[in-house]
């Protein structure tokens, strides 16, 4: 079995619009709410790629949200959240969103932390199983059939005590974060 939260067999655009859909899902009733994958944002100091741009609108007032993917083999660095801040700023965006299917080293969850963006780690739903056995035994995709489990979860670490499973379905945390200030 893999290591959790490292090598997730998912393409970079099928992981793109995994989350663009997490999105998709929990845009409810809000108004004129939109999630692009793959955009291009103006800026006054020049152009961004976004992997994933949701925008609704609130109090008459336009609420911006910048999502990276990133499918790496290491730990995801702290500059690489730092440059999703500047993104943030440059573009006058509300929230950030940073997934991962390699995870985050300690001073990237130290400086999101500091800064109010959500680190999410994309794994294989698989992993999400305890199996308590004698042996190694592995899941098959029966087993992940007959309890509903999804090919990929994000695992979202929402506080000093609290991991959650973002899934089709269960996304609360995630609306959680958009709508909180």
């Amino acid at each position: 079995m893999k290591i959790k939260g490292y090598n997730t067999e998912i393409s970079p655009t099928e992981f793109e619009k995994l989350v663009r859909d997490y999105f998709l899902e929990i845009s409810g009733t809000l108004k004129n709410f939109k999630a692009i994958h793959n955009v291009k944002l103006k800026s006054f100091d020049g152009d961004y790629q976004i992997d994933v741009f949701a925008k609704f609108e609130a109090l008459k007032t336009e609420i911006k949200i910048l999502v990276e993917c990133k499918k790496h083999k290491n730990k995801i660095k702290r500059e690489t959240v730092q440059i999703l801040f500047d993104k943030l700023r440059a573009t006058g965006s509300h929230k950030g969103i940073l997934f991962s299917t390699s995870g985050f080293q300690s001073g990237a969850e130290k400086f999101a932390r500091k800064h109010g963006i959500a680190l999410i780690t994309v794994i294989e739903g698989k992993l999400t199983i305890h199996v308590k056995s004698a042996e190694k035994t592995e899941i098959s995709e029966e087993h992940l059939k007959f309890f509903d489990i999804p090919k990929y979860v994000g695992e979202y670490n929402y506080s000093e005590t609290g991991i959650c499973y973002l899934q089709k379905g269960y996304l609360e945390t995630l609306q959680d974060f958009i709508y909180e200030k």
